[in-house]
């Protein structure tokens, strides 16, 4: 790491260079912390955390059984040695917890006193932190895989939810109602994310091997689509509305005697 230091010092190496070394530094020399444990509330797998960004003390967590669970991550006994407690949980003998596996978990982006979850049953709750209890709840015709919150809106409060349909879900928590689909994928939708930048650009993923980028204020469709075969113009050109990336084709070149194909 001296030796990156020294070059970038020196002027001899560029900023990304020294960041990336140390960033694989950090990821090589991570490991468990055995000074810290979670208290074990679930009964099976656990598909999903979510800590909040505002203190960074509460976890989320959500099983497969369908339990909801919310973690303390501070040390309040001050030792060495601790374990995080759950302070509350949304448990099997709630008659509000999810029927199925918990998918997803968040917290709202700039307050805890509310989080939203989605499941296999689908439905996707959005919860009052305080009471454990709905406030709102959306119901759907398939499993729903994922929903994301934009962590930097403040114009709109949509949730983007995907599920078993190959249209994305927008949800507004401010009417409690699905305001809006965004049509373009041919499968299920296993991933929803908006940017941390713009509030209105959002990108969603699918079973069909694509991966669109919207701009929500628009109609029109998706900005532009990344999938297999961007590279490929046989399998693209037909995709009307899409913007794609055409290969570059071999070209002839013509040397005196014979023909040399060239990439």
């Amino acid at each position: 790491m001296l030796s990156f230091l020294y070059a970038r010092q020196s002027g001899l190496d560029d900023p990304v260079r020294l960041r990336r070394a140390e960033s694989t530094r950090r990821v090589l020399s991570l490991e468990l912390n055995h000074n810290r444990d979670v208290d074990r509330i679930h009964g099976n797998g656990i598909n999903t955390l979510d800590i909040e960004v505002i203190d960074g003390r509460y976890m989320l967590s959500g099983g497969s059984d369908g339990v909801i669970v919310i973690y303390d991550l501070e040390n309040n006994s001050k030792k060495p040695q601790y374990t995080c407690k759950a302070i509350c949980t949304v448990g099997r003998s709630s008659r509000h917890v999810h029927k199925f596996s918990v998918e997803t978990v968040q917290w709202y982006p700039h307050d805890t006193g509310m989080f939203v979850s989605s499941s296999f049953d689908k439905t996707m709750k959005v919860w009052d932190t305080e009471t454990l209890k709905p406030a709102e709840e959306f119901q759907f015709d398939g499993n729903v895989y994922c929903h994301h919150m934009s962590p930097v809106a403040r114009k709109h409060s949509l949730v983007a939810v995907g599920t078993k349909d190959p249209k994305v879900q927008l949800c507004d928590l401010k009417s409690g109602s699905r305001i809006h689909i965004l049509q373009g994928h041919r499968g299920e939708i296993l991933s929803v994310r908006w940017s941390p930048r713009y509030d209105h650009i959002l990108a969603t993923a699918s079973t069909d091997s694509r991966v669109h980028i919207w701009d929500v204020r628009r109609a029109s469709g998706s900005l532009f689509t990344l999938d297999q075969h961007n590279g490929d113009k046989s399998k693209t050109s037909s995709e009307a509305g899409e913007s794609t990336l055409v290969s570059s084709s071999l070209m002839r070149i013509n040397v005196p005697g014979r023909e040399v194909n060239a990439e």
